[in-house]
């Protein structure tokens, strides 16, 4: 998934264009759109730094030929 990215990598556009917010997707080449640890793991990291920068991390979305998932970011939050 976004093995290679960062928050930084992430959120340097938001940052830039002086974003509110933000949405993530990204592909599974798989087929299937089940997000993986890897995912559930770097979708924390990038809402913990949307708090911290004020650049809010909506939602990560998953998409593959199989359909798509979102990881309802506020689920994983706890809020």
């Amino acid at each position: 998934m976004l093995r290679s990215s960062t928050p930084v990598k992430v959120y340097k556009a938001a940052i830039l264009s002086s974003a509110a917010a933000i949405i993530v997707a990204h592909n599974h080449p798989s087929g299937d759109p089940t997000p993986s640890q890897d995912d559930i793991e770097i979708t924390g990291r990038l809402h913990e730094a949307g708090e911290l920068l004020g650049v809010e991390l909506l939602d990560h979305v998953v998409v593959a030929t199989g359909g798509y998932r979102n990881l309802q970011v506020n689920s994983l939050s706890g809020g």
